[in-house]
């Protein structure tokens, strides 16, 4: 049986985690955007984008282990 007190423990840092990662790919659409407009190469900052996007996901693929475990508790 989960510790639900451990439980809401991990779901506060998960939400922590989402909100930072959601203004990291904020800012890096902001910085493709502004290299689009001055000419640069955006493929790096592209595949950077594409790795957060991914992280991000599973991010929230955790989050919602964690409320289930809450569920359950």
């Amino acid at each position: 049986m989960p510790n639900v007190q451990h439980e809401r423990e991990h779901l506060a840092k998960a939400d922590r985690d989402i909100a930072d990662g959601e203004r990291r790919v904020a800012q890096q659409i902001i910085l493709i955007e502004q290299m689009r407009k001055d000419g640069q190469n955006t493929a790096l900052a592209e595949e950077f984008l594409r790795n957060l996007e991914q992280t991000l996901e599973q991010w929230h693929a955790h989050r919602r282990l964690i409320l289930d475990a809450i569920a359950r508790g």
